[in-house]
C-alpha cells in the first residue's frame, strides 16, 4: 500500500503534457533539436540525455521544424538521436538571506562547497524587465566609495549607475575590489562574468575578506565555460541584486566585465546565424546591452535601489570601440583609466578629465563645486603645458596661471594616489584640496 501511495505521489507531481524531441545535429556549440514545433519558445528550457547525465540547454533560435538549443555544460559525449525534453517554466532564482556570503554560478547553484543553498520563497525571472520609467524614484543622496579621486571628482549617488572603462593591465579590477569593500550599501552582489578561474578565490578571500564577503553574493561564470553561462550569470547578478532591493535594501551591484557579456552574446548570436555587424558584433549585443543595464538604479517608491558599478574592458585602449561606445551612452556616468597614468605610478589611474558622473553639479554642495572646479583647472592647464614644462620651453613668471598649475598639480596627483589598503573620506579630502588652493601669501 505504501508503495502505490508513493507512486500515486510521484506521477501526480508529474506535469501531464510534456513533451520530446530528438538530436538531430550539433555543429559546434549549437544543438540542433526536432519535434517540439509549436511548443518549444526563445528562452524555453530544454533538457537533453538522460537523468543523470542530462546537458541543460536553452532554446535561442527556431528554424523551421529546428529548435537551435545552446548548452550551459560541455555537451561533449552528445550524438545523434539522444531524447530532448522540453522543461516547463521559465529560468529562475530563489534568492533569501541566506545567500549572503555565498558563491553561485549563472544558474544560482552553490560553487563554494559550503553545501546547499537555502531558497526563498519565490521564483524571480532570470531574465527580468526593469521598472517602468515613469514610476521610478530619482537618483538618491551621495554615497562614499573611499577612492578620493571618484569622491570629490566624479562622485557615486545612490542609485547610480557608473562604468569603468579600461585597457587590460591598468588596475581595473584592484579599483572595483576597493569599491567592494569600502562603497556604503546594505548588501552587495558581484557579478564575476568571464574572469580568470585563478582570479576568483584571490578576489573574494584577498580584496573582499570575510567581512565583506559577509554582506555580499558573487555570481561567478569563469572564462572557460560556455557562452549562454557567461551571458545567464550577468542575468542572475541583476535579479539577485533585484531581490534584495525588493525589500528595501540599498544594493551595490558590480559586474566585471560588460564587455565579456557582449562578448558572450556575440558567440550566441553567431551560432544562431546572425549576420556581424560592427567589430563581428551582431545586432543583439546592442539591444541585449540596454536591457541588462537598465535592470540597475532606482526601484519603485518604497524599495531599494541597485547603485550599478560595470566595468568595460576597452579593446586596444580604444574608448570609442563599440562595446564602450554603447555603454557609455546607457550609464549615468564614466571612469576613464588610463595607461599613460598607470605607466606613471598614480594608482587608480582615474583620468580625472575625460571622466564625468551626470550627477553633477547637484550632488555637491556649493563650496565643494568650487574646489573641485578649481582643481579640476589647474589639472587641466598643467596637461596641457605639460611638455613644454618638461622641455623647458616653458619660462616661469610668464603667466600665473601655470605657475600655479606647475606648483599644485604635482601635489594634486599625490593626494590622488592611494594604495589598496588605503581608505579616503571625502570630508578630509576636500580639506586638504581647499588648503592647496588657498592663495599665497
Amino acid at each position: 500500500m505504501q508503495t502505490l501511495n508513493s507512486a500515486a505521489r510521484t506521477l501526480r507531481a508529474l506535469s501531464p503534457d510534456q513533451r520530446f524531441g530528438k538530436v538531430v545535429a550539433v555543429r559546434g556549440a549549437l544543438i540542433e533539436v526536432e519535434g517540439l514545433s509549436g511548443a518549444a519558445q526563445i528562452g524555453s528550457r530544454v533538457r537533453i540525455g538522460a537523468s543523470g547525465d542530462a546537458v541543460e540547454a536553452e532554446v535561442t533560435g527556431l528554424d523551421g521544424g529546428l529548435a537551435q538549443c545552446l548548452p550551459f555544460s560541455d555537451p561533449h559525449g552528445l550524438s545523434s538521436g539522444t531524447r530532448a525534453r522540453l522543461v516547463a517554466g521559465e529560468f529562475a532564482v530563489r534568492p533569501s538571506d541566506a545567500w549572503l556570503g555565498r558563491m553561485v554560478d549563472g544558474l544560482g547553484r552553490p560553487v563554494d562547497g559550503k553545501g546547499v543553498l537555502a531558497a526563498g520563497a519565490e521564483p524571480r525571472p532570470i531574465k527580468a524587465p526593469p521598472p517602468l520609467a515613469a514610476h521610478r524614484a530619482r537618483v538618491g543622496e551621495k554615497i562614499e566609495t573611499g577612492v578620493r579621486a571618484l569622491d570629490v571628482f566624479v562622485p557615486l549617488c545612490r542609485g547610480q549607475r557608473l562604468g569603468l572603462f579600461a585597457g587590460s593591465g591598468v588596475g581595473k579590477s584592484v579599483l572595483l575590489s576597493m569599491l567592494a569593500r569600502w562603497t556604503e550599501c546594505d548588501v552587495a552582489v558581484i557579478g564575476l562574468i568571464g574572469e580568470r578561474g585563478r582570479e576568483v578565490q584571490e578576489f573574494v578571500e584577498d580584496d573582499l575578506g570575510p567581512e565583506g564577503l559577509a554582506r555580499s553574493v558573487v555570481v561567478v561564470a569563469t572564462s572557460d565555460e560556455p557562452a549562454l553561462m557567461r551571458r545567464q550569470a550577468a542575468w542572475t547578478t541583476l535579479a539577485i541584486a533585484e531581490h534584495f532591493r525588493d525589500q528595501g535594501l540599498n544594493v551595490l551591484c558590480l559586474m566585471d566585465s560588460v564587455t565579456r557579456f557582449a562578448m558572450a552574446q556575440r558567440e550566441i548570436g553567431l551560432a544562431n546565424g546572425e549576420p556581424p555587424a560592427t567589430k563581428g558584433y551582431t545586432p543583439t549585443v546592442f539591444a541585449e546591452l540596454p536591457r541588462l543595464l537598465e535592470r540597475a538604479g532606482p526601484g519603485l517608491p518604497g524599495q531599494g535601489s541597485i547603485t550599478g558599478l560595470f566595468t568595460v574592458l576597452v579593446d586596444g585602449d580604444d574608448h570609442n570601440e563599440p562595446v564602450a561606445d554603447a555603454v557609455r551612452g546607457i550609464l549615468d556616468g564614466h571612469v576613464v583609466i588610463t595607461r599613460r597614468i598607470a605607466e606613471r605610478g598614480r594608482y587608480p589611474a582615474i583620468d580625472i578629465l575625460k571622466s564625468v558622473s551626470r550627477t553633477l553639479p547637484h550632488c555637491h554642495s556649493t563650496s565643494e563645486n568650487d574646489t573641485r572646479l578649481a582643481a579640476r583647472q589647474l589639472l587641466s592647464t598643467y596637461g596641457d603645458m605639460e611638455e613644454m614644462v618638461r622641455l623647458g620651453a616653458y619660462k616661469a613668471g610668464s603667466s600665473a596661471e601655470v605657475d600655479d598649475a606647475i606648483r599644485l598639480a604635482p601635489a594634486i596627483e599625490t593626494l590622488l594616489k592611494q594604495g589598496k589598503g588605503d581608505r579616503g573620506h571625502a570630508v578630509e579630502t576636500f580639506a586638504r584640496l581647499n588648503e592647496m588652493l588657498e592663495p599665497q601669501a
